[in-house]
C-alpha cells in the first residue's frame, strides 16, 4: 500500500485524464510492486511536433540476465485515454549506455512488444506489462556499457547515482563479449594472444609471429604441414599460428557480421511497422475524402432541387399579383374522377350541415313551425347519412386514412 498522500497526489496528476479511476489504479498497482520507479506529469513531444502533457512512469525495472541482475532503466508514458490506448514505452539510457537494436526495440529506444500490439482495454494492464519486459529482457537486453579501453569495460553507471548494480555487457555492434580470439577450431584450446598495440614486433625470428611454444601434441595435427621442428615434438609452427589466427579473425567476422545482420532486420522490421501504420493511415483519409466528396454531390443536387422550387414559387407569385381574381371553383381541381367525386360529396354534405344548423335557428326564432322543422330535418338527415357513406366509399378506394 501508498500512503494516502502520495495517492492523491496520483489523482491530482490524473485530473485531465477521461478513466481517472481506472489509470489510478493501474499506476497504484506497478509503485507498489515496483519502487524503483517514479511518477511524473510532463510534455510529451510526438513524432509531427505537437506536445502534450501526459502521466509517466520512470526508473529502473530489475532484470535476469545470464544469472545475474540488472536494472534497465526505463519510461512508460500513458495516453490521456488509457487504458483505451496501449502506453508508449522507451528504454532511456545513460549516457554510459548504448541501445542494443533488436526487434524489440529500435534505435530511438522504442519499446515493441506483442503485449503492447495486442492491448486490450478491459484485460491488458501495467503491471503485466512490466512482466513481459522483465521476461524479454532477460533473453534479449536492450542496452549494453560503453567500453572505456579495449582491455577492458565498466559497469553502466547507475542512474541518479542511485546505486544500481550494473548492466549486461556488450560489444557495440552485438550481444554479449568474446575473446579477441576465440579457440582455433581442430588445433586444440589455446589460450588468447595480447589485443594491445603488435605484440609479435621484433621477432625477426618468427616473421612477426612469438617464438614456438610447447603445447600438447593434437594427433594428426602436423601431417599436412611442412614443419621446421619435427612434429614429435608437439610445437606450434608457423603455419599452425597462421592457421589459427586466420580461424579467429574468421570466426570474429562472422559473428559480427550476424550483429549487423541482425541489427539491420530490426531496423527493416521498425519500418515495415511504421509502413503498415502509414497504408493504413492513407486508406482511412482516402475513404473520408470519398465520403466527402459523396456528400458534396449528394448536397449540390439538393441546391438544384431547391432552386427549382423558388424559380416555381416566384412565377406563381407572380402569376397571382397579375391575375384579377380567382375562381372558387377553378382554384380547386382534382387528379382523378374518384377525388372528383369525394370532393363533391364532402362539400355538399357540409351544406347540408349548415342547413340543418339555420333550420334550428328558424325554428328558436319562431319563423317555422316544430312539424315543418322535424319534416325537413329528416330529408336533409337521409340525404347526409348517404353522402357521408359515399366519402367513406371514395376514401377506401382511394386508400386515404378513414
Amino acid at each position: 500500500m501508498i500512503p494516502v498522500a502520495e495517492e492523491a497526489q496520483i489523482s491530482k496528476l490524473l485530473s485531465r485524464y477521461k478513466n481517472i479511476s481506472a489509470t489510478k489504479k493501474d499506476v497504484i498497482d506497478v509503485i507498489s510492486n515496483y519502487r524503483s520507479l517514479t511518477y511524473n506529469f510532463q510534455k510529451f513531444v510526438f513524432n509531427d511536433g505537437s506536445s502534450k502533457e501526459l502521466f509517466n512512469l520512470a526508473g529502473t525495472i530489475p532484470v535476469v540476465y545470464k544469472q545475474n541482475t540488472y536494472y534497465i532503466p526505463i519510461i512508460i508514458w500513458l495516453m490521456d485515454t488509457h487504458p483505451q490506448n496501449a502506453p508508449m514505452c522507451f528504454v532511456r539510457p545513460t549516457p554510459t549506455m548504448q541501445i542494443k537494436v533488436s526487434m524489440y526495440v529500435d534505435h530511438n529506444g522504442k519499446i515493441y512488444l506483442p503485449y503492447l500490439h495486442d492491448w486490450q482495454p478491459h484485460t491488458s494492464d501495467l503491471l503485466s506489462l512490466i512482466q513481459v519486459m522483465i521476461l524479454t529482457f532477460g533473453d534479449h537486453p536492450p542496452v549494453f556499457s560503453l567500453p572505456k579501453n579495449k582491455s577492458a569495460q565498466p559497469a553502466f553507471a547507475s542512474p541518479g547515482g542511485l546505486g544500481y548494480p550494473p548492466y549486461p555487457t556488450a560489444n557495440p555492434g552485438g550481444s554479449g563479449t568474446f575473446p579477441p580470439y576465440p579457440p582455433a577450431g581442430n588445433f586444440g584450446p589455446y589460450p588468447p594472444y595480447p589485443t594491445g598495440g603488435n605484440p609479435f614486433a621484433g621477432n625477426a625470428s618468427a616473421g612477426g609471429y612469438p617464438p614456438y611454444m610447447n603445447f600438447p601434441q593434437v594427433p594428426g595435427y602436423n601431417s599436412g604441414y611442412n614443419s621446421t621442428t619435427p612434429s614429435s615434438t608437439g610445437t606450434i609452427t608457423e603455419e599452425h599460428i597462421k592457421a589459427s589466427l586466420i580461424s579467429a579473425v574468421e570466426d570474429k567476422l562472422r559473428r559480427r557480421l550476424q550483429e549487423k545482420v541482425n541489427q539491420y532486420q530490426a531496423e527493416i522490421e521498425t519500418l515495415n511497422r511504421t509502413k503498415q501504420e502509414l497504408v493504413e493511415g492513407s486508406s482511412k483519409i482516402d475513404n473520408v475524402i470519398a465520403r466527402l466528396n459523396r456528400e458534396e454531390v449528394e448536397l449540390q443536387k439538393n441546391i438544384n432541387v431547391l432552386r427549382d422550387k423558388e424559380q416555381e414559387l416566384e412565377k406563381s407569385l407572380g402569376a397571382l399579383e397579375k391575375s384579377d381574381g380567382i375562381d372558387p371553383d377553378e382554384a380547386v381541381t382534382t387528379t382523378a374522377p374518384l377525388y372528383r367525386q369525394l370532393l363533391n360529396a364532402y362539400a355538399e354534405e357540409a351544406a347540408l350541415e349548415d342547413a340543418i344548423y339555420y333550420l334550428g335557428e328558424a325554428l328558436r326564432s319562431g319563423v317555422i313551425d316544430l312539424e315543418t322543422f322535424l319534416k325537413h330535418v329528416r330529408q336533409l338527415s337521409r340525404k347526409q347519412f348517404m353522402l357521408r357513406a359515399i366519402m367513406q366509399k371514395c376514401r377506401q378506394k382511394a386508400g386515404l386514412a378513414g
